[in-house]
């Protein structure tokens, strides 16, 4: 389960970046919000961001680490520059997020307290618990969907 974002030309690169991730498996999207960005200041706004969900059923299966480096590439496909200023308002065409994971063999490799009582046998990543609204939406819609 993926958290899409992108606060600069989002409807250039969110479809670019859904078509990517459809080249790896089936994909199952929730819907798109736009919210506000959560570190804007009436000192320093900042643009909305398009945020989206996507349920990634991977073709191959591969470890973690491969696919959070297939994501980074994915996202430096989409023109997607780091920050590189503490204070600098960043442009951001695509930032791809693992939320949660289903392993392949997820009985022996698990405990109970790391998995989601919304879609049971899966593995929150603990960085980005708890999730945002828009993010526990996305997820329960897509739940709704695969269970």
């Amino acid at each position: 389960m993926l958290a899409l974002g992108s606060n600069y030309q989002a409807d250039k690169y969110l479809p670019l970046a859904r078509q990517r991730l459809a080249a790896l498996g089936e994909v199952r999207l929730s819907t798109a919000f736009q919210n506000p960005d959560f570190t804007a200041t009436l000192e320093q706004p900042k643009p909305d961001y398009t945020n989206q969900c996507v349920h990634l059923a991977l073709t191959t299966p591969v470890s973690l680490q491969q696919l959070q480096q297939t994501f980074r590439a994915l996202e430096g496909d989409c023109n997607r520059c780091r920050q590189t200023e503490p204070n600098q308002v960043r442009q951001v065409t695509m930032d791809i997020d693992i939320l949660m994971i289903k392993l392949a063999n997820i009985e022996n490799s698990l405990s109970k307290k790391s998995t989601s009582k919304l879609m049971p046998n899966w593995i929150v990543m603990a960085n980005r618990y708890p999730f945002k609204a828009h993010e526990e939406a996305g997820v329960r819609e897509l739940a709704a969907s695969i269970n």
